[in-house]
């Protein structure tokens, strides 16, 4: 079950990735759902999140459920550190703009992919793998 959803994970972020490629998601801005930069940057990071969720998937239950602790607890993080001041840290936002006065809203729309990927996999892997752990591990 830990396995299967890491391959989810593999695949939705993949899905991200594509969603910068996509005409239908870009506007007139050349922003994803006007609220997303394209950057190789931004890419990246999710490429390395995808290929780490695939990996943990193909290795075994324990690195899937690792792969959800750590993942989660970044990503949480940068989506509340990004709520808060409107910059995140994963893609180095805090350091290259500092802090953002965007409205509420906005920041709440921008940061929600990473609260709720981040928080998904933070029940993922301290609840769920828990208890569905084997008895002989």
């Amino acid at each position: 079950m830990i396995r299967l959803c890491a391959w989810g994970y593999a695949a939705l972020l993949g899905f991200v990735i594509l969603t910068g490629y996509i005409p239908a998601f870009i506007d007139q801005n050349d922003m994803i759902f006007g609220l997303f930069r394209r950057t190789w940057y931004a890419d990246g990071l999710h490429l390395v999140s995808a290929l780490w969720a695939l990996s943990a998937a193909l290795t075994s239950r324990r690195a899937s459920e690792l792969f959800f602790q750590l993942f989660g607890v970044f990503y949480f993080a940068d989506g509340v550190l990004g709520l808060l001041t409107g910059s995140g840290y994963l893609d180095f936002g805090i350091l290259i703009n500092g802090v953002l006065n965007l409205p509420l809203q906005t920041r709440i729309f921008a940061n929600a992919p990473h609260l709720g990927l981040g928080g998904v996999a933070i029940l993922i892997g301290y609840v769920l793998a828990p208890r569905t752990r084997p008895a002989h591990a």
